[in-house]
C-alpha cells in the first residue's frame, strides 16, 4: 500500500513543484496551491459518478467517450473549481498565476485517479502512467491556466472573452484528442500519442516562458 501511495503522488508533486518553481516574481502561497491540489482530489468522486451515470444511460462510440465524457467532463470541473475558488481571489495577481492553480488543481485530479488505477492493477503502470496521463493533466492545465491568466488581465471585453473560451476549450479538445488515441489506437498506439506528447510540452514550455517574459513585475 504505502508503494502504491509513493507512485501514485510522486509524480503529480515532482510536476506541480515544476511548474510552481518556474513563477519566476511572486510564487502563490503554498496553502492556497495546497487547498487547489485538495479540490483536485475531491473532484474525482462526482466526475467518476456522472461519467459512469452517463454511460449507464447513453452508448457512446470512441468520440463521445474521448471528447464528452473524458474530454469535456473532467476539464470543465476543473475549470469551474478554479473559477470559483481563486480567479477572483486577491492573490491571483498576475497572470503565471493562472497556470500554477490550475495544474494544481488538474494535478490532484491526477494523483488520486492514478492511486485508484495502480491500486486496481498494480504498479507495473506507475512509470507509463507518471508519462502519459499524469503528465498529461498537468500540460492540459498549463492551457487552462495561460488562458486564465490571459482572460483575468486583459482590458479589452472582446479578447477577454476569447481568453476565457479558449481557457476551457483547449483543455477539451487536447484531453479528448489523448483519449481518442488510446481508445482508437490499440497496439501502436506510443507511436501517436508520445509525439503528441512532444508537442503538448514544448508548447506549454513556451506558453510558461512567455507569460514570464510578459510578465511586468521586476525580477530581483
Amino acid at each position: 500500500m504505502i508503494a502504491t501511495i509513493g507512485a501514485s503522488v510522486a509524480p503529480g508533486i515532482a510536476l506541480l513543484s515544476y511548474f510552481y518553481l518556474k513563477d519566476k516574481f511572486e510564487p502563490e502561497p503554498l496553502h492556497m496551491v495546497a487547498r487547489t491540489f485538495i479540490f483536485g482530489v475531491l473532484l474525482v468522486f462526482p466526475v467518476m459518478v456522472l461519467q459512469f451515470g452517463l454511460q449507464e444511460e447513453i452508448t457512446f462510440g470512441i468520440l463521445g467517450k474521448s471528447f464528452l465524457i473524458a474530454g469535456f467532463i473532467e476539464e470543465f470541473f476543473k475549470w469551474f473549481i478554479i473559477y470559483v475558488t481563486v480567479f477572483k481571489h486577491v492573490e491571483f495577481n498576475e497572470a503565471y498565476d493562472g497556470i500554477v492553480y490550475a495544474v494544481a488543481v488538474s494535478l490532484g485530479f491526477a494523483t488520486l485517479e492514478n492511486f485508484i488505477y495502480l491500486y486496481s492493477y498494480g504498479l507495473n503502470e506507475a512509470f507509463m502512467r507518471a508519462l502519459l496521463p499524469v503528465s498529461g493533466h498537468a500540460l492540459f492545465g498549463v492551457f487552462m491556466g495561460y488562458y486564465l491568466g490571459k482572460g483575468k488581465f486583459e482590458p479589452e471585453l472582446r479578447k477577454q472573452r476569447l481568453y476565457m473560451l479558449l481557457s476551457l476549450f483547449l483543455p477539451i479538445f487536447f484531453h479528448g484528442v489523448y483519449d481518442f488515441i488510446l481508445y482508437s489506437i490499440s497496439t501502436y498506439y506510443l507511436w501517436i500519442i508520445i509525439p503528441f506528447m512532444i508537442i503538448l510540452w514544448i508548447a506549454s514550455l513556451r506558453r510558461v516562458s512567455k507569460v514570464n517574459e510578459q510578465s511586468k513585475i521586476p525580477s530581483f
